[in-house]
């Protein structure tokens, strides 16, 4: 059991900030990563779709045999984590929990921000989080919904995405945060332009890396821990354009990868998409 992967699920590729964590953090662990990038973005879907996508992923990857489930997406945890946990009898881990408790060691002056996609700033789970721990943060929610979309476009440009983020994050600038949660996995990759506009005062808490970090120690804890020495096989599966999936991903992960098409909602026998699959 201790040798199965990891399976780390997302609605798109996103999700690949917390996969190039948990590469960091625990290299010797294989990785089953399935971003639903046809559906995406989650944040602007009811929960009832949410619900139903997330959970047909989530079952795919149960189904391969995997020793963990990584909700990779802020989105869906806000919707799903709970009813997650009863559902699988493998540990599930989600994006929100970690980066709460790394903002509230974070904040010097215990006021907060948190950015992410509609869905996720509507649930309330980040200020319901940080109040479970900390009753006295202030919290200053944003909803940023066109940040996906422009993340999935592929490598940023910051001549293109500067004048959009500082559009879109103009209502934090000046609220007296010191601390900023990015709350979407696409969101790490805006850093640069997001610390850009907010300037040096405002620490960024990327909660992919908590959520490695979350994973290491559950794993180191209950001695589930991979063993031995071999190379882990790591496969990627997307319900999107599997090519362009592969571009993005070698780019922000800096090696090779494998990229199989498959949608979790064909039936067999079903035509697939016309990009078909990229396999290597």
């Amino acid at each position: 059991m201790r040798n199965k992967p990891i399976g780390v699920m997302d609605s798109g590729v996103g999700g690949l900030t917390v996969v190039s964590e948990l590469w960091r953090q625990l290299p010797r662990e294989a990785v089953l990563f399935y971003g639903d990038s046809v559906r995406c973005p989650y944040g602007d879907r009811s929960d009832d779709e949410i619900r139903r996508f997330t959970f047909k992923a989530l079952d795919f990857l149960y189904e391969q045999g995997v020793k963990m489930l990584v909700i990779a997406c802020n989105t869906a945890t806000a919707v799903c984590l709970e009813e997650a946990k009863e559902r699988y009898d493998v540990p599930v881990i989600g994006v929100i929990g970690p980066g709460a408790r790394a903002a509230i060691a974070a904040t010097e002056v215990q006021k907060v921000g948190v950015i992410g996609t509609r869905a996720t700033i509507k649930s309330n789970s980040y200020p319901k989080a940080l109040h479970l721990t900390h009753r006295g943060i202030n919290v200053v929610s944003l909803a940023c919904p066109g940040f996906v979309e422009l993340v999935e476009k592929g490598p940023i440009q910051m001549d293109e995405a500067l004048p959009i983020v500082a559009t879109s994050l103009q209502d934090l600038k000046g609220s007296g945060i010191d601390t900023l949660i990015l709350g979407c996995t696409h969101y790490p990759h805006l850093a640069k332009v997001i610390a850009a506009v907010l300037g040096n005062g405002v620490r960024l808490i990327n909660s992919a890396e908590e959520t490695a970090r979350d994973v290491s120690h559950w794993l180191t804890e209950h001695a589930m821990t991979r063993v031995g020495l071999d190379v882990p096989e790591h496969i990627f599966y997307t319900s999107g354009d599997a090519i362009r999936f592969r571009t993005i991903g070698e780019a922000w992960l800096g090696k090779s990868i494998d990229v199989q098409f498959f949608d979790v909602w064909s039936e067999p026998g079903e035509p697939t998409k016309e990009w078909s699959c990229a396999l290597r």
